[in-house]
């Protein structure tokens, strides 16, 4: 098995230009010890390995060496007669070069280490190196396994154990497996083994709970479990049409017609107009899963930890692709003055807005926001989404199908007259609806008989709508919309019957 030809060749290019210190990084220690073998054989280079507790491993006459001792190992390297070009990959080492003397000695390396043919690789996932060692390591990222990777693996691990994956299952479960390291694939199938002797279709359950585990402990993603899809919402005809067109653009078809990726979509509206809903019901319907992004938790303390974290959580939701993004509430996220932060939301805003801008992997981006007044002005501009949308308040015939929609799922076959309902619930967003049908349901209850019409009728009377006590934000959004910077959700619009 081997990972992609590009990173290995990037690989093998850096190391025949004489690249003195190479930092891979990735958590994936094993796999990233198993990539240099390979590439120690193709250059023919002898491989050591070293770490804190072992020393060197994998060298004649010098194993144990630097045992407990980080500056030996160095030296030795520093040493090291040229006639045997060397690949030493030193674990944990990032530890050490807050020391002065390690990080002074790695200086000292990247000079010496050019007149050999020897190449010092650290590897580690998170790590803000020294200043003083930014011009010294070369960054090289490990993706999580692609594709071919995966059913390499998984088509060994099935050979292995005497039972040999069908070509169409061996598919599902690659797709499955995308965004998984390949350790968490390894103690996937480890467990399927333990458990019926082979691999199966049964196993895609398994896959699904290790992505969630995986998303979990990444601290700024959230795996969604969604429920329903976009027949589930009521109104916003002219939005779903549009959805469904950028579902066939994820095909191939689409491709040969030349049609680029679907970007995303921005959702603007007040609260409770069904922004979060449409993200799910996207999701749910083009059969992805959904990755919630927390911007809130991409801002770390630590210098350069928020960077590290924003370009974690692009890679991690490319692995995972095809899925849809939700970044929820962004205006929250990148709306604040960037002076206040040290520049940091503006660093983190400018690295996803390129990515948006020129990423090939179809992760549909699904952004909302409650208002436009706080966004920075490149997050709007055309391109960065395919399209925005303004989910403003239902008009008369979508308030209708929202109350249906909520009274068929909570009194399914119940029938009751609306008409007077609906007029009375002008200005109510489709949460306040959903309210409605609630505490109507409470009063029906509490009496002890069945939902009726002067129930939903009083319910509406006592609530107080959104749309009269943020009369004026509601109305600086809908004229910023009408000027052409976004479209109507809706077909029908807001004008009433």
């Amino acid at each position: 098995m081997t990972a992609g030809s590009s990173w290995c060749d990037q690989l093998d290019l850096l190391i025949r230009a004489r690249t003195a210190l190479i930092w891979i990084r990735s958590n994936e220690e094993a796999r990233v010890e198993a990539l240099l073998t390979q590439t120690a054989t193709r250059l023919q280079h002898q491989l050591g390995c070293w770490d804190f507790i072992d020393g060197l491993q994998g060298v004649l006459n010098v194993e144990g060496l630097g045992s407990r001792q980080p500056m030996a190992v160095l030296q030795w390297l520093r040493d090291l007669d040229s006639s045997r070009p060397t690949l030493l990959l030193v674990k944990d080492f990032h530890r050490f070069c807050d020391d002065p003397g390690i990080a002074r000695m790695l200086r000292n390396l990247q000079q010496a280490l050019r007149s050999t043919a020897h190449t010092l690789v650290l590897c580690s996932g998170s790590w803000s190196p020294p200043t003083d060692l930014d011009e010294t390591l070369t960054l090289l990222d490990l993706p999580l396994p692609d594709t071919d990777e995966l059913r390499g693996l998984l088509n060994t691990i099935s050979l292995s154990s005497g039972t040999p994956l069908e070509p169409t299952v061996l598919e599902e479960l690659t797709q499955a497996c995308s965004g998984l390291s390949e350790q968490r694939v390894r103690q996937v199938a480890a467990r399927a083994l333990a458990r019926r002797g082979q691999l199966g279709p049964a196993d895609l359950e398994e896959v699904l709970e290790e992505k969630r585990q995986s998303i979990a402990r990444s601290e700024v993603l959230e795996f969604c479990v969604t429920d329903s899809g976009t027949e589930a919402i009521g109104g916003l005809e002219a939005l779903k049409d549009w959805l469904q067109q950028r579902h066939r653009a994820f095909s191939n078809e689409a491709r040969r017609f030349g049609l680029p990726m679907p970007r995303g979509v921005l959702l603007v509206g007040p609260q409770g107009t069904g922004k979060s809903l449409t993200a799910k019901a996207i999701a749910r319907s083009w059969s992805m899963p959904l990755l919630r992004l927390d911007v809130g938790r991409l801002f770390a303390g630590l210098v350069g930890a928020s960077e590290a974290r924003t370009r974690e959580t692009i890679q991690r939701a490319e692995a995972m692709a095809p899925c849809v993004l939700w970044i929820d509430e962004i205006d929250k996220g990148f709306g604040g003055d960037g002076r206040s932060d040290g520049g940091t939301s503006q660093r983190v805003l400018a690295s996803v807005l390129t990515w948006m801008a020129e990423k090939q992997s179809p992760v549909f981006v699904v952004a909302t926001a409650n208002g436009v007044d706080q966004l920075p002005p490149e997050l709007l501009r055309k391109g960065r989404f395919d399209e925005i949308f303004l989910l403003d308040l239902p008009s008369m015939e979508e308030r209708r199908s929202i109350l249906n929609l909520h009274l068929n799922r909570r009194r399914p076959g119940l029938q009751l007259p609306l008409d007077t309902v609906i007029s009375r619930c002008e200005g109510f967003s489709g949460a306040e609806l959903e309210q409605t049908v609630i505490e109507a349901m409470h009063l029906a209850f509490a009496e002890g008989r069945e939902l009726k019409e002067t129930d939903l009728i009083r319910a509406a009377s006592q609530l107080i709508p959104l749309s009269r006590t943020a009369r004026e934000q509601l109305e600086a959004l809908q004229a910023w919309a009408s000027s052409g910077r976004a479209r109507p959700a809706s077909i029908a619009g807001r004008k009433e019957a």
